[in-house]
């Protein structure tokens, strides 16, 4: 008896980029709808911050790279959790992180530490109850799916795609409010890009 292969349909790379942008206006909608003032409360207490530390693993930590980049460009003291130059975390500093399940190991271990310092933290994460979320002073709860989520109602891409897309969506939403907020022009800010590339 043969046994008879079958060969996947073919997604086409239009299809899956029509797919992507869906999902990530059914979170924007969601957080809209749901999170009314939290995405605002996130920015007031990033402007608040003496500093502001971020952190994040994986490509969560990448899309916050790119949040750390453009709240330096607005003239803020940022720094990225474990590089070399990062320093100390203090009381009045706040810490930025993002984790999907909101159990991840070592950013939970940073938040405590963050927390005993005094320090404030602001989470994005898809999970309201879960440990990250009861340590942060702001929590955003991205309505995505988890990393393990394979074939979930809210996404059909693979392993947190969504969270991460949404994690530089919500970072990029909250520069936006602060910029504006400055009354600063982009010609202002553009002197404090990187100018050794």
């Amino acid at each position: 008896m043969n046994a008879t292969t079958t060969t996947p349909a073919r997604v086409s790379a239009t299809d899956a980029l029509g797919t992507i942008l869906a999902e990530n206006v059914h979170v924007v909608d969601q957080l809209r709808g749901a999170s009314v003032g939290t995405l605002d409360a996130a920015a007031d207490r990033l402007q608040q911050a003496e500093r502001i530390f971020v952190l994040g693993a994986g490509r969560s930590g990448l899309a916050l790279r790119m949040t750390a980049m453009r709240l330096m460009h607005l003239g803020l003291d940022v720094h990225v959790v474990g590089e070399v130059t990062a320093p100390a975390i203090v009381e009045g500093d706040v810490l930025l992180v993002a984790s999907g399940s909101g159990t991840t190991g070592a950013i939970v271990r940073a938040a405590e530490t963050a927390s005993a310092l005094g320090v404030g933290i602001v989470a994005l994460t898809t999970d309201a109850d879960s440990a990250l979320a009861r340590l942060a002073e702001v929590t955003v709860v991205i309505p995505a799916a988890a990393k393990q989520d394979h074939g979930g109602p809210l996404s059909v891409q693979y392993s947190g795609g969504l969270f991460e897309q949404s994690v530089l969506l919500v970072g990029d939403a909250i520069f936006h409010t602060m910029w504006k907020a400055t009354g600063a022009t982009a010609e202002e800010l553009w002197p404090r890009h990187a100018n050794l590339e």
